[in-house]
Order: C-alpha cells, then structure tokens, then sequence
C-alpha cells in the first residue's frame, strides 16, 4: 500500500492524500508537479525512475488507512 507521503521532498510544499499534483517515482518518492515538471524534467533525482501522477486514496478508506506523516525533504542545490 502507498504511504501517502505529505510533502515535496524538493520544495516541502504540503500534499495532502487527496493532492492532484501529487508525483511519485516507483520508490514512492514524492514530489508537487511544479518541482517534478520544472526542476527534474519528469525524473526522481534520487533513483532516476519515471515521476507519474500519485494515485489518490478514496476518502472513505482514509481513515482506516492513513496516509503518512513522515516528512522527507532532500533540497535539490
């Protein structure tokens, strides 16, 4: 099951279980679509894997399965 992250890991912009501009690569690492379009060119920096629109959980089975609020943050320079 997805984690849900919170966060951009580039920008730390919030990005709630229901964002629609939610990004993530095959290893779950989240970013907004303005940091994945713009700065990383569609590519998670960490593993180089593709960045594709992160599904979002139906409301009603959030609160049976959370999303995490573990935030990571890895600032690109």
């Amino acid at each position: 099951m997805l984690s849900l992250r919170p966060n951009c890991e580039c920008c730390d912009r919030d990005l709630p279980a229901d964002a629609a501009d939610a990004r993530i690569c095959s290893f779950e690492c989240t970013f907004c679509a303005a940091c994945a379009d713009a700065k990383l060119a569609g590519r998670c920096p960490n593993c180089g894997g593709e960045l594709l629109a992160r599904p979002r959980r139906p409301a009603d089975k959030l609160a049976r399965y959370p999303a995490s609020t573990e935030r990571v943050l890895k600032p690109l320079p």
